[in-house]
Formats: structure tokens, sequence, C-alpha cells
């Protein structure tokens, strides 16, 4: 009885992380879009036209303690210094794809 009930678990745990992934890769995809749509006018291929210290390569975001999906959120959703607030432009949802995506692309930039 045990030992089924603990594959039962080990069964439903796996099939949640296989899931899991695969709501993360939709969420990349479409922050993918996004960023394309509304922000790689300033940031193509991670770099920053504004301010070139502060690109969105895993380094800078790391050197400027922005390499977290909160962090990015917050800065996409408040905006700062030269960079608009982006409330109102997108959706909570869309603001998360986006941060999904660029700390997926930030080792790769």
């Amino acid at each position: 009885m045990f030992q089924r009930i603990f594959v039962m678990c080990c069964t439903l745990a796996a099939s949640f992380f296989l899931f899991a992934g695969q709501a993360t890769a939709a969420d990349i995809a479409a922050g993918s879009q996004v960023f394309s749509q509304n922000c790689a006018a300033c940031h193509i291929n991670g770099g920053n036209l504004v301010n070139g210290a502060k690109t969105l390569k895993k380094a800078d975001l790391e050197k400027y303690d922005m390499y977290s999906a909160e962090k990015i959120i917050a800065q996409v959703t408040n905006g700062k210094m030269a960079m608009p607030a982006f409330t109102g432009r997108l959706t909570a949802t869309q603001i998360e794809n986006v941060a999904a995506y660029v700390l997926d692309q930030a080792d790769k930039w």
C-alpha cells in the first residue's frame, strides 16, 4: 500500500515538473515577442543604447543587482531614470514574460 502511494506521488511530482517546464518555455517565447515589439529599440541584442554600461547581459545584471525576475519586473513596470514605465502599455503577464525572456537570454547575449 505504501509503495503504491509513493509511486503515485512520484508520478504526480514528475508530471508537475514536466508541465511546469513547458509553461516556462511558452512564457519565454511570448516574452521574446513582447521584447522585440517594445524593448529592442533600446536594448537590441541585450545592449543599452542610452547607458552602454547597463546592458541586459548577465554580468551587468548581476553587477547592478538586477539579475532576478522580480527586479526586472519592477523596472519594466515602474521605469527608472531614462527607461519609461510600461504600466498601462503592457499587461502584468506580458511584463512577467519579458522578464523570463531577459533572464533566459542574459548569458546568451
